[in-house]
């Protein structure tokens, strides 16, 4: 009996133990045991929060010793809480704030706390830093926060709080950093916030603020920093800002001010940094900001001013960034900009900018990046352009330049990329290749250079995109070792009168797109193309070419567009290209191919275009073959008889595709005049509609609409940019809701996401304009091998694209598909995601919408 009474009372005794144990624990680390009893550590990251079996009677505090918890000397107060960067996530109920009265400094930053504030933690009198940025706390900013009198630093960015910003924050007066940005806050900036007295950093951008930017925030002669773009105001930039008499840095891009820039901001004499980008701001650059001699960055791009670059800019010593492009500015590029000793970067692209560039650009400061392109530019390159060593990046494109390249340039051995494309430049390609090392991208296409292409290009071991296509003139041979560049990725050489021999491809381990259509080029493709196993693309059209199709052509993994038309190879098709997985297009038309195409879905799905011109080629998409894979009809006849029955058909088919051309323009003016509307972002010319549409299929139509056999095509736009096309399909009832999320996609920017260039629609469709991406994606690349430090950084590329959809994208814009083949490289081979947002977009459009909505508009 005495052993049954021990059995069952241990089970009794240990309980009591611990809750007599507990009971001896100080109140401030029973608190502490209480929320994170509440809250959710994954990572188990407040494993040493735990009260041992025995408590030592002691003034002492016991969680002293936890990490993130910091005490006075004596370990008697709890002064400090730092829970920063450490997982934890969940609700907090704010309970165990009021046992903390002494508290100094509270920071829950970088984790994922979720649902509402406590209101609480204003209790908390004694706190000089409260940081919880970085979380998910929604809802509305509670009310209180006036009660934090010591208050200094009040940082919330980074969350999902709604509603109104909280006036009652302007009564701390001993607040020195108030951060609300990157949040859903809605309606106006409180006027209050003019009042503080001793505010040195505000930042309120990336929210739905609306209404005018309330000209008291001109009082807070205190700030050094502010930054209240990426919202929805009205109106003008407040004059009164002009009287922020300590600012340094001041962002308002992206916020929809229209009206003229404020001469009053000449005022600002100790300002180092001016953002004003991305809005409708009109006029003239003000001349007053001569005054603002400490100004390092001034970016004024993507906007509406018009007028020249005033003379005065010329006085702005320090100024390292000037961009302007993207605006209606005109004139020439004063002479002075050329002398500011400091000036690293000029972005002045898509203007109107007229006359040569300035004469000793780059003698006197150390130029890094130059962007003057998609003006009327005339002249010559300044001959001192590279004269301080450091330029890396110099885009001519779409001007009137003329002359040659500048020897110079071949001593620029710090230049990384080099457009000079749609120009009048003449002479031959003196670029000497072996001093330029560290070339990536070299654009020449589309002027007027001779004497072919130098046989030293194989020393440029860094070059990795080469475009010489359109020198009508150029000639020459293709140099013998070309396709030996260990970085080379593309090369183009269209319409050049390059001729001889296609050179052996012994070493072609990086090779992914060749077009050397529209030449003199002769003899037959050389087997070694076996060694090219990354190519994906070929044009080697409109040439002399013979022989027979090579069978190693069939087996490269990769390739996906073959383009052999107007040539003059005979024999068949080989039919291992219907054991390619990768193969989209073949076009061998307009040759002396015989014998039958494959019978592969991939052949079927092919346009017959493609194989058209070859009279003793059968199959489908063709007509049936019979006999031995040999036509019949017409092609058992004489040869005469063959050539007059194709001279007959195709006249035939002219004369039908005119018709239908005709009738089908006549019936898309009717039916869909002025229908079509384009939505340009930063990056995009001022094209209308119409001249991208255009440029899809070259017709000359004014309401051509293109058809694409896949949903991704490339295209050329009218200045030579060349892009990326996303078809979308979508109802009448969808175009407002999808065409708003696309506008959230196109404003997302940020080095490792491809850019959103813009976007052409109607009322059943939309064209997405990508950036393209020369160098292909991951999934094409994931057999090549890598050393870590590349493998390092495409990870790196990859999380900080992701973290910028998630985290500085306001609100987040999910991918919704990652994978190897939606990693693409640009021109540097830095990682980029493309095709983020567009799950969602595919969601809105198959969402339901309530029956009460008007299918017109999309509203209720």
């Amino acid at each position: 009996m005495e052993i049954l009474k021990l059995k069952y009372s241990i089970p009794l005794i240990f309980p009591l133990f611990f809750v007599a144990a507990f009971a001896a624990v100080d109140p401030f680390s029973q608190a502490l045991l209480s929320f994170k009893s509440e809250i959710i550590d994954d990572s188990n990251s407040l494993r040493d929060w735990i009260a041992p079996a025995l408590v030592n009677s002691s003034d002492k505090i016991l969680a002293c010793s936890w990490s993130g918890v910091k005490c006075d000397n004596n370990s008697s107060l709890i002064i400090g809480l730092d829970l920063s960067m450490k997982n934890l996530g969940g609700a907090l109920s704010g309970k165990q704030f009021n046992v903390f009265i002494d508290l100094l400094d509270l920071n829950l930053s970088y984790n994922s706390f979720s649902e509402q504030l406590p209101q609480s933690i204003f209790n908390l009198t004694n706190l000089r830093s409260l940081d919880i940025s970085r979380n998910n706390f929604s809802g509305h900013f509670p009310s209180g926060i006036s009660n934090l009198q010591n208050l200094v630093v009040l940082d919330a960015f980074s969350n999902s709080f709604s509603g109104p910003l909280p006036p009652d924050v302007s009564q701390i007066q001993p607040l020195k950093v108030l951060n609300f940005a990157g949040s859903y806050f809605r309606g106006p900036i409180p006027s209050e916030y003019g009042s503080f007295k001793s505010l040195d950093f505000i930042h309120l951008a990336g929210n739905f603020l609306s209404g005018k930017i309330p000209p008291e925030l001109g009082m807070l002669r205190t700030v050094t920093h502010m930054e209240i773009g990426y919202n929805v105001y009205e109106g003008s930039i407040p004059w009164q800002l002009g009287n922020m008499s300590e600012l340094q840095y001041l962002d308002i891009a992206g916020a929809n001010l229209s009206g003229p820039i404020p001469k009053e901001l000449g005022n600002l004499t100790k300002l180092e940094s001016l953002f004003l980008f991305r809005n409708q701001l009109n006029g003239m650059i003000p001349w007053e900001f001569s005054n603002i001699v400490s100004l390092q960055s001034l970016d004024l791009s993507d906007n509406l001013l018009s007028g020249t670059i005033p003379d005065s800019l010329s006085e702005l010593k320090n100024l390292r960034l000037l961009s302007l492009m993207y605006n209606d500015l005109s004139g020439t590029v004063p002479e002075g900009i050329a002398k500011l000793p400091q000036l690293d970067t000029l972005l002045i692209w898509n203007n109107f900018f007229s006359g040569p560039l300035p004469e000793n650009l780059g003698r006197h400061s150390k130029l890094k990046y130059v962007d003057v392109s998609t003006n009327e530019f005339v002249g010559e390159i300044p001959p001192g352009i590279c004269a301080g060593g450091m330029l890396m990046k110099l885009i001519l494109f779409s001007n009137n330049f003329t002359g040659g390249l500048h020897p110079s340039l071949s001593n620029c051995s710090t230049l990384v990329r080099l457009r000079v494309e749609d120009n009048s430049f003449s002479g031959e390609l003196s670029v000497i290749f072996s001093n330029l090392s560290e070339v990536i991208y070299m654009d020449l296409s589309r002027n007027k250079f001779v004497g072919g292409i130098t046989v030293d290009i194989t020393e440029a071991s860094s070059l990795q995109y080469l475009n010489v296509s359109n020198n009508p003139q150029l000639g020459g041979v293709i140099p013998e070792k070309l396709w030996s560049l260990p970085s080379l990725q593309n090369f183009s050489a269209a319409s050049c009168s390059i001729s001889g021999n296609i050179p052996s491809f012994d070493i072609c381990k990086s090779m992914m797109v060749v077009d050397l259509s529209k030449n003199n080029l002769s003899g037959t493709v050389p087997e070694s193309i076996s060694n090219c196993k990354g190519l994906l693309a070929m044009d080697l059209s409109i040439n002399n070419l013979s022989g027979h199709i090579p069978v190693q052509l069939a087996t490269l993994p990769a390739i996906s567009v073959l383009d052999m038309s107007h040539n003059s190879f005979s024999g068949p098709i080989p039919m291992q290209f219907g054991n390619s997985s990768s193969l989209k297009l073949l076009n061998v038309s307009f040759n002396d191919i015989s014998g039958s195409i494959p019978l592969e879905k991939a052949f079927r799905m092919m346009d017959s275009s493609a194989f058209m011109g070859n009279p003793r080629l059968c199959g489908v998409p063709l007509r049936t073959c019979h006999g031995k894979g040999m036509p019949s009809g017409l092609e058992l006849g004489s040869r005469r008889t063959q050539k007059f029955a194709w001279v007959l058909i195709s006249c035939a088919v002219i004369v039908l595709l005119i018709v239908m051309i005709i009738f089908g323009m006549l019936h898309f003016r009717k039916g869909t005049k002025g229908e079509w509307k384009i939505v340009s972002f930063s990056g995009l010319p001022g094209f209308t509609a119409n001249d991208v549409l255009r440029s899809f299929n070259a017709a000359e139509a004014a309401d051509a609409v293109p058809s694409f056999p896949h949903s991704v095509c490339k295209a050329v736009l009218p200045t030579g940019i060349t892009v990326s096309v996303k078809k979308i399909e979508w109802e009448q009832k969808r175009v407002d809701s999808m065409s708003r999320f696309i506008n959230r996609m196109g404003n997302a920017r940020h080095k490792n996401l491809t850019r959103l260039l813009g976007f052409v629609y109607n009322k059943h469709m939309a064209y997405l304009l990508y950036d393209y991406s020369p160098n292909g994606s991951l999934a094409e690349k994931i057999k090549m091998k890598r050393d870590w430090e590349t493998k390092y950084k495409i990870i790196i590329g990859v999380a900080r694209g992701l973290s910028f959809l998630h985290h500085d994208c306001f609100p987040a814009i999910p991918h919704g598909d990652l994978k190897a083949s939606n990693i693409v490289f640009d021109e540097t081979m830095e990682p980029q995601l493309e095709e983020y947002g567009l799950s969602s977009l595919y969601q809105l459009k198959n969402i339901e919408l309530p029956a009460t909505t008007n299918p017109e508009t999309g509203v209720n």
